[in-house]
């Protein structure tokens, strides 16, 4: 498709209040969307994973049971509700330098608060809370890269 019919199109979309334009020409597609702005855009596929804290099962061998400990030797997590990350990517804790982070400890949250965003692909994910409560720990530093699956949060 030609760069010129892209761009008209983006003026299209710009000028109109659809949020989203898609079109085919044969094998090709081009599919816009636009945010309002001041939001991120959240993937319905990566849901916000949490889980309780439970202490440790025993292993099935010791050097697993080694490797289990070493790896949580002080990485203790306070009593309560984790976050953990849906993906891999950098970690954020405001929506922009210059802005406070979206939660601190001791921070009051309801159910869908946005506690963070994490960077994935150049796509910015919000990290909402999926329990009310209050921030008993901020896991994850700003700018740091985040595992799958990684503790950012604990809500008590």
């Amino acid at each position: 498709m030609d760069l010129r019919k892209i761009k008209k199109l983006i003026d299209i979309l710009e000028e109109s209040n659809l949020a989203e334009l898609e079109i085919r020409e044969g094998e090709e597609s081009v599919r816009l969307s636009r945010l309002p702005k001041g939001t991120f855009n959240t993937p319905t596929q990566a849901p916000v994973t949490h889980v309780h804290v439970e202490p440790p099962r025993v292993a099935a061998t010791a050097g697993a049971a080694d490797d289990l400990a070493a790896s949580n030797a002080g990485k203790q997590l306070p009593p309560g509700h984790v976050v953990r990350s849906p993906m891999v990517g950098t970690f954020y804790a405001s929506a922009n330098p210059e802005s406070p982070p979206f939660v601190k400890v001791g921070q009051q949250v309801k159910v869908g608060d946005t506690l963070g965003i994490i960077e994935a692909m150049k796509m910015f994910n919000q990290i909402e809370a999926d329990a009310a409560g209050t921030v008993l720990a901020v896991l994850a530093s700003n700018g740091q890269p985040i595992e799958f699956d990684e503790p950012l949060f604990v809500i008590g």
